[in-house]
């Protein structure tokens, strides 16, 4: 227990209590922190009757070891708890200041229970934490709650995670803000909090976080810095952010346009990460200790917007090629909004952008609309939808519902992008073939963050260590479904360690620094075991939940072949997945794990 602050802080909205419970050693062993150790505790505390909204449903924020520390680039949190989305684990996770400041604070995590009556929210301040009225602050937006909570704290360094009006309204694409513009984006758990009618985590402390062995991970800081300032991806990072990707997705065909239908598209350039730095950017941003600075601040003078967080390259992609939008100032303002609401931008981008398949195909009218005509290529329709959905107004509370639901409610369940109820990312798994078994067995669903094999592919930091091999774009063997699988193991452990994905230094120094930190000597195997085990707890609540073997599979519309730089290839999922299940130990018919499976992962349970 050298990594943790040893305790938890427990609140019960229904009692209005909180209470410092101890961490369990076990949990913290097996599953180090951050998503990996907030499964472990939810697969104790739900079941299949548990209302994904419901005040039995738990909201964990969780840090992990490295947070906080000397460890560059560990500045992130996970949240967690059953999806309002897609009814399955729910997973997010941001950067920015948050998570270390709640280890500053005192604690590894906050464990949420029960629903409020009424709003409040929630102050912690050097271990001592305080429910605290929040009526005033409901209806705020993120940006707005976050200045008033530290005027209230008279502290304008606290740190506040927050709902806006999106959360309020449960809307179940709702994200979790932090930071100014940071998102803790995906799976709804902006929702949940909402449910909870929780309106914001205030944080703040001077405690530093516990490492056993300083010197050794001093000395492993100064390797890693080395190996960030050499590598070429982090340059890259620091120099346009991640929409610095665009140009280069686009080559591939991994950038997906026109709701996922079109391999190419003419004006797509206009919406280049270079042009947003030449015309838009202002300053980058970093998180806690991170010398790579992939944040972007920029500016939308036409709408009279001096500072807007972002946007990111999903952010770009679900805003804008997805619509058919090419204008990128239009396109960072949608993006900003969506930051105001609280709202996840890629689940947003795909609904929107389905809106108008829907549209096009007939199948939605204005007379089903309230009077809206639906369309590709409208920027403006885009900024009032956003709107719209945040604040279940008109037919945005039809859009609130999720992409899934919309393709179900106007008749077509095939043209939905999702998988398990997530929308799928801005990566195309008809560019990277590893990415289908990501998709398919990704615990939250859709998720290009669970396992980038794209970017292993293209030589982005793979740890080779592990048998992470760079390899052909369109290999769709069972060989690159264990790499998909190794690799997803892999982002398993940044998420419980938890560590941005963009340092990458390799699994040696990488472990060097989680050693010094816990006083621990895992090697390569027992890090791969780890992931695994972290994979397999996700798997649980999964088929507690209904999940089935037949449910993993990609959305019709990424097994169209597309013309352009795909040259129209189409992944042989079930190949990928008989290999992806053999590296997990997984039945391949049923997907279940195999009683060898949960042994070797040291779960005890069947």
């Amino acid at each position: 227990m050298h990594h943790t602050t040893g305790k938890l802080l427990r609140v019960d909205l229904d009692r209005r209590a909180v209470w410092d419970e101890p961490l369990n050693p076990a949990y913290a062993a097996d599953f180090i922190g951050g998503s990996g150790l907030a499964a472990r505790y939810l697969l104790d505390l739900v079941d299949s009757e548990t209302d994904p909204l419901g005040p039995e449903n738990p909201l964990i924020f969780m840090t992990g070891p490295v947070v906080g520390t000397a460890m560059p680039s560990a500045g992130r949190y996970s949240v967690a708890g059953l999806s309002p989305l897609t009814g399955l684990w729910g997973e997010a996770n941001a950067g920015g200041f948050f998570g270390p400041e709640l280890r500053f604070a005192g604690y590894d995590g906050v464990l949420i229970t029960g629903a409020s009556e009424t709003p409040v929210w929630l102050q912690i301040v050097d271990g001592v934490a305080e429910l605290r009225d929040g009526t005033s602050l409901w209806g705020l937006d993120t940006y707005a709650t976050q200045t008033e909570i530290q005027k209230l704290l008279d502290d304008p360094k606290a740190r506040v995670a927050c709902i806006g009006p999106a959360g309020e309204a449960l809307v179940p694409m709702a994200a979790i803000m932090n930071d100014h513009g940071r998102a803790a984006g995906r799976t709804g758990m902006g929702a949940l909090m909402g449910s909870k009618r929780l309106k914001a985590i205030a944080v703040r402390g001077s405690q530093k976080p516990p490492v056993a062995d300083p010197e050794r991970l001093q000395a492993a800081v100064r390797e890693i810095i080395r190996e960030t300032n050499e590598d070429v991806s982090a340059l890259s990072l620091r120099l346009a952010g991640t929409a610095g990707y665009w140009d280069m997705g686009l080559m591939y065909g991994d950038t997906p346009i026109r709701y996922f239908q079109q391999g190419e598209w003419e004006d797509a350039g206009n919406l280049s990460g270079v042009l947003m730095v030449e015309q838009f950017q202002t300053r980058n941003r970093a998180c806690y200790r991170c010398p790579i600075a992939c944040g972007r601040e920029t500016r939308a003078p036409t709408y009279s917007i001096d500072t807007i967080d972002g946007p990111e390259y999903e952010t770009v992609g679900a805003l804008g090629a997805l619509a058919m939008v090419d204008d990128l100032e239009a396109v960072i303002y949608a993006g900003h909004l969506c930051n105001v609401y609280g709202l996840d931008t890629i689940s947003v981008g795909a609904t929107i952008a389905l809106a108008c398949e829907l549209a096009e195909r007939g199948l939605l009218n204005e007379e089903m609309t309230g009077g809206l005509t639906i369309q590709y290529g409208d920027p403006e329709l885009v900024h009032r939808l956003i709107g719209m959905i945040a604040r279940r107004e008109g037919f945005g509370d039809v859009l609130a519902a999720g992409n899934r639901e919309l393709a179900a409610r106007f008749g077509a369940p095939e043209l939905s992008a999702t998988v398990n109820g997530l929308e799928v990312p801005m990566h195309d798994a008809r560019a990277f073939s590893g990415m289908a078994a990501v998709y398919a067995l990704s615990p939250r669903g859709a998720c290009h963050m669970q396992g980038d094999v794209y970017g292993v592919d293209i030589g982005q930091g793979p740890p080779v260590e592990l048998g992470v091999i760079p390899g052909d774009r369109f290999d769709d063997s069972q060989e690159k479904g264990h790499t998909a699988v190794r690799q997803m193991a892999w982002r398993s452990l940044y998420n419980a360690m938890t560590l941005c994905q963009f340092q990458n230094p390799g699994v040696k120094l990488i472990l060097e620094a989680l050693n010094a930190i816990t006083d621990r000597e895992l090697d390569e195997d027992e890090l791969l075991q780890i992931g695994k085990r972290i994979l397999t707890v996700k798997r649980l609540i999964n088929l507690r939940r209904g999940l089935t073997r037949e449910d993993e599979r990609l959305p019709d519309l990424l097994t169209q072949p597309l013309d352009g730089p795909t040259d129209g290839f189409v992944p042989n999922q079930e190949t990928l997945l008989a290999g992806a299940y053999a590296e997990l130990g997984w039945n391949p018919e049923t997907g279940h794990p195999t009683p060898e499976s949960l042994a070797d992962a040291g779960i005890d349970m069947p």
